[in-house]
C-alpha cells in the first residue's frame, strides 16, 4: 500500500477566464478501487491527463508508482494479440497472459489473431489485461463499457472485481455499484473522495443537498427577520436620542443621561443583530455552490392515430446473404418503450435503420404506419461540425428550445461559443438528445444515445421519458436505464428473438 498524494493542485487552460481546478487537495491509497464521476465538461479526462504529467500545473502530486491509462494506442494494429502484449507487459509468462483471459471467460485462441481482425470487445480485454500484468503500476480506466454487449459487461464486472489500484471514469451506475469501493466526484467547487460504490455516494449526496437547502431556506428567513430587526432598533434608537432635546416648548426637564444609555443600549443591540446578520449571509453563501441544477427536461410527443405504428412478423436480416437473426416478432404500439438487447453485431442497430427507412436485405414482413413522424439519435457523433447555430438551421430546430435543453444538461456559456468539433464525445451526444428532445414526433428512436454521457444528465433523461411518457424504441448497453424505462424488451440471438 502507498498514497497517491494531491496538494494544492491549481490548472486552467491558456486563455480561460476561470481555472478547472482551484488548490484541490486530497490523498488516494494505492489499493482502493475508485469510480470517477462528474459532468461532462467539469474536468474528468483533464484530470487523468494531469496524473499522467500530460500539463504543466501548480500544486504538487506525490506518488511512488507509474500510471497508465486505458485505452492506449495501439501503434500496429495488424500484429498479433499476444505481442502487444508482451511489448506492454514483458517480463510475463504465458500462462500468466492465458491466466487473465480465463478470468474474463475468453478463449486463450484470441492471442494469435491479428489485433485489427479481433472484435471490440476482444480488444478491449486485451488491453486491459496487458495493463493490469505490469508491476507497480496504477490504472486510469477511461469509460472502458462503451459500445459493450451486456456479456461482455459482465465478464469485465467480475474480472475488475478481483483487480485493484485503479481509478475508473465510468457513467454506468450498475456498473460503477458492482466494481469500485470509492467515489472520487469532481464537483462545482471541489474534489471529494467518498467510501463506498456509487448508490451509496448518491444517497449521502441526496442527504447532503436536501439538508443544504433546508438550511438554506432557514437562513433566509432569519436574514429577513434579523434585517426587519435591524430596522426596527435603529428606529428606535434615533427617536430616543431625539427626546434628549425637547423641541416642542415643553417645560419638562428631560434626563438627557438616562436617554443617552437608553440609546447606547439600542445601539448595541444594533450592531449585534448586523454582526448575527453578517455571521448568516456567511454561512449561507457556503451551501448550495455542490448542488447541480437538475432541472427538469421536457418532451413533447405526438400521439398517432394510427396503432401500432410498427408490425414485425418472423422477419430476419441479412448481410452478404449471412442471416443475422431469425423469426423476430414485435409490434410498437402508442406509448410503448421498447429496448432491443443483444450482443454486438446480433442486428439491433440494422432493426432500427430498417424502420427508418434503410434499404436492407430482409425475409418476412415489418410495417412502419404512414406518415410517422420520427426523431432519430444516431450511435455515431463523426457527422457534427460547425456551430450549434449551423446546427440548429440545418436541422430546422426551435433554437430558444434547444439550447434550453442543452443548459439543463449542464451546457455553460462558454460550450455554447464553441465548434460542435471542438466538444468532448460526452457534449457531441448531448447535442444530439437535445435535438431530438427538441422535437415533437411519433416515435423516438435511439441508437446507444446514452454513450459518454454523465450519471446526472442520464437521470435527467429517465425523468423526462417517465414523465411524458414518448413512444421510444432504443439500443442501450447502461442496465439502469433499462431497467428504469423499458416497458418491453427485445431479445436478439443468432437464431431467433
Amino acid at each position: 500500500m502507498s498514497l497517491i498524494s494531491v496538494n494544492n493542485l491549481t490548472f486552467g487552460y491558456e486563455g480561460s477566464i476561470s481555472n478547472v481546478f482551484e488548490n484541490v487537495s486530497f490523498n488516494i491509497d494505492t489499493d482502493w478501487k475508485l469510480g470517477l464521476i462528474g459532468r461532462n465538461g467539469k474536468g474528468k479526462t483533464t484530470f487523468l491527463k494531469l496524473l499522467l504529467g500530460k500539463y504543466e500545473y501548480k500544486g504538487t502530486i506525490s506518488k511512488n508508482i507509474d500510471f497508465d491509462y486505458f485505452p492506449f494506442e495501439v501503434k500496429n494494429k495488424e500484429a498479433m494479440a499476444i505481442n502487444i502484449v508482451n511489448e506492454v507487459a514483458p517480463n510475463v509468462e504465458d500462462w500468466e497472459i492465458i491466466k487473465e483471459l480465463n478470468l474474463l471467460n475468453t478463449d486463450p485462441e484470441i492471442l494469435y489473431k491479428n489485433f485489427n481482425i479481433l472484435s471490440g470487445g476482444e480488444q478491449i480485454k486485451i488491453l486491459l489485461i496487458s495493463l493490469f500484468l505490469k508491476e507497480n503500476n496504477f490504472l486510469l480506466i477511461d469509460e472502458p463499457t462503451n459500445h459493450l454487449d451486456v456479456e461482455t459487461k459482465v465478464n469485465l464486472v467480475e474480472y475488475l472485481k478481483k483487480k485493484k489500484s485503479f481509478i475508473l471514469v465510468s457513467h454506468d451506475r450498475t456498473f460503477l455499484d458492482k466494481v469500485v469501493d470509492h467515489i472520487i466526484s469532481i464537483n462545482n467547487t471541489n474534489i471529494d473522495i467518498q467510501k463506498g460504490n456509487f448508490s451509496s455516494w448518491q444517497e449521502n449526496k441526496d442527504a447532503k443537498d436536501n439538508y443544504e437547502l433546508t438550511q438554506n431556506e432557514k437562513l433566509k428567513k432569519d436574514i429577513n427577520r434579523l434585517e426587519a430587526t435591524a430596522r426596527n432598533t435603529n428606529d428606535w434608537s434615533n427617536k430616543i436620542e431625539n427626546t434628549k432635546y425637547n423641541h416642542t416648548g415643553s417645560k419638562e426637564m428631560i434626563d438627557r443621561g438616562y436617554v443617552g444609555h437608553q440609546s447606547a443600549k439600542m445601539m448595541k443591540k444594533a450592531k449585534a443583530i448586523e454582526r448575527r446578520i453578517e455571521s448568516a449571509i456567511e454561512e449561507k453563501s457556503s451551501l448550495l455552490s455542490n448542488i447541480d441544477r437538475n432541472d427538469p427536461l421536457k418532451i413533447i410527443p405526438l400521439e398517432s392515430r394510427k396503432n401500432p405504428l410498427i408490425t414485425a412478423d418472423n422477419f430476419q436480416i441479412k448481410y452478404n446473404n449471412r442471416t443475422i437473426f431469425n423469426n423476430v416478432s414485435f409490434e410498437v404500439k402508442n406509448g410503448d418503450r421498447i429496448a432491443i438487447i443483444g450482443k454486438n453485431g446480433a442486428g439491433k442497430s440494422s432493426i432500427l435503420k430498417l424502420i427508418l427507412g434503410n434499404k436492407l436485405e430482409y425475409n418476412g414482413n415489418i410495417n412502419v404506419a404512414n406518415d410517422l413522424k420520427i426523431s432519430y439519435v444516431s450511435q455515431s457523433t463523426e457527422s457534427l461540425s460547425g456551430t450549434l447555430k449551423d446546427f440548429v438551421i440545418q436541422n430546422q430546430i426551435d433554437e430558444s428550445i434547444f439550447k434550453a435543453m442543452l443548459s439543463k444538461m449542464g451546457f455553460s456559456n462558454l460550450e455554447f461559443s464553441k465548434n460542435i468539433e471542438e466538444m468532448s464525445e460526452g457534449q457531441k451526444k448531448k447535442v444530439l438528445i437535445a435535438k431530438s428532445i427538441s422535437e415533437s414526433a411519433n416515435i423516438y428512436i435511439w441508437d446507444e444515445p446514452l454513450n459518454y454521457i454523465d450519471i446526472l444528465t442520464r437521470i435527467q433523461i429517465e425523468d423526462a421519458i417517465l414523465k411524458y411518457k414518448p413512444t421510444i424504441i432504443f439500443v442501450e448497453h447502461d442496465d439502469t436505464f433499462i431497467k428504469n424505462i423499458a416497458t418491453k424488451q427485445i431479445y436478439l440471438n443468432n437464431n431467433d428473438c
